[in-house]
């Protein structure tokens, strides 16, 4: 068995079961990468992947298992880089961070312009998904850290450590009625058409529940849409939207007003999450605390540490 085998094995799952994109990905031919993958199923007794026709269309039971331990040894040999770099005082590497749309947006900006004011030859990277992708990328090792809200799935190999509260708006194009009431209730926003998130977003199923709680039943005409989607068709005229508050920008919103409805909806958390097995660098480290200055490296340090005994996941 050889690590070279178990990348292609990763690459092929993490492409979808495409093995010409993991061959590009790689830099290396779809003959060689489907040849290493069978002599490893040969040497392992079974067989990784479900074929049709010698074509790869998912993924066996045994495989996932081989996958997911595959991941973590990658995992490791990524960490055993970081400590070399720390411990050289290389001033350069990357930092890969996963995120949603809006924290990408509307959040993050000022952060990674002070994290690169203070390392300036580190390059960073974001990769963006819905909350639950967010983790995912963290957990496969592809991603340093995540930024986003609650996910649908548990991640039990993941630290999760509360960084921002997201608070609710509703935003409409100015000169709307909703805009001129003095206290808006969940009636006044459920007599017009609401442009709303997927349920991949807590802000999605939050804010569902809080009408159905009442007994209302919003109009939705569409969902599925991010903080800047949502914001294009309240424009067109097509409906208000409830969105996190952070995604008000009066320098970019033009005809668009936004309206505080904190009371109305529960709030987010918001979390940075990481490998609990992973090395944290002072990347890491610096980026969490110019995230929220109370993840200073001393409790984040503390709180992987409860998280290995088992004591907690989401330290406060």
């Amino acid at each position: 068995m050889q690590l070279r085998q178990l990348r292609y094995v990763v690459e092929v799952y993490r492409r979808g079961n495409h093995i010409s994109d993991a061959a590009d990905a790689l830099h290396t031919s779809q003959p060689g990468i489907s040849k290493q993958i069978r002599l490893l199923e040969l040497e392992l007794g079974f067989d990784i992947f479900e074929r049709t026709r010698n074509r790869i269309v998912g993924v066996t039971e045994a495989g996932r298992a081989v996958i997911e331990i595959a991941e973590r040894i990658f995992g490791e040999v990524a960490d055993i880089k970081k400590i070399r770099d720390d411990y050289n005082k290389e001033e350069g590497g990357k930092l890969i961070i996963a995120t949603t749309h809006t924290f990408a947006r509307y959040v993050l900006p000022r952060v990674v312009q002070a994290f690169l004011l203070k390392h300036p030859k580190v390059q960073v990277g974001l990769m963006q998904g819905n909350p639950t992708e967010v983790c995912e990328y963290v957990h496969a090792g592809q991603a340093d850290l995540g930024v986003g809200t609650q996910s649908q799935k548990t991640f039990l190999g993941l630290v999760r450590l509360p960084c921002l509260t997201v608070t609710r708006c509703v935003m409409a194009k100015k000169g709307h009625p909703i805009l001129d009431l003095d206290k808006i209730t969940l009636k006044d926003l459920a007599r017009y058409p609401i442009i709303a998130h997927d349920n991949f977003r807590s802000g999605g199923w939050n804010i569902i529940e809080s009408f159905l709680e009442k007994g209302i039943t919003p109009t939705i005409p569409f969902s599925g849409v991010d903080s800047d989607v949502g914001k294009t068709y309240v424009e067109l005229g097509m409906g208000i939207a409830i969105m996190a508050s952070v995604a008000v920008d009066p320098a970019h919103d033009g005809d668009l007003e936004a309206r505080d409805v904190s009371h109305l909806f529960r709030s987010s958390p918001a979390y940075v999450s990481f490998r609990r097995s992973s090395y944290l660098r002072k990347l890491e480290l610096d980026f969490m605390e110019l995230l929220s200055p109370a993840l200073t490296r001393r409790k984040v340090l503390a709180s992987r540490e409860a998280a290995a005994s088992g004591d907690t996941e989401e330290p406060q």
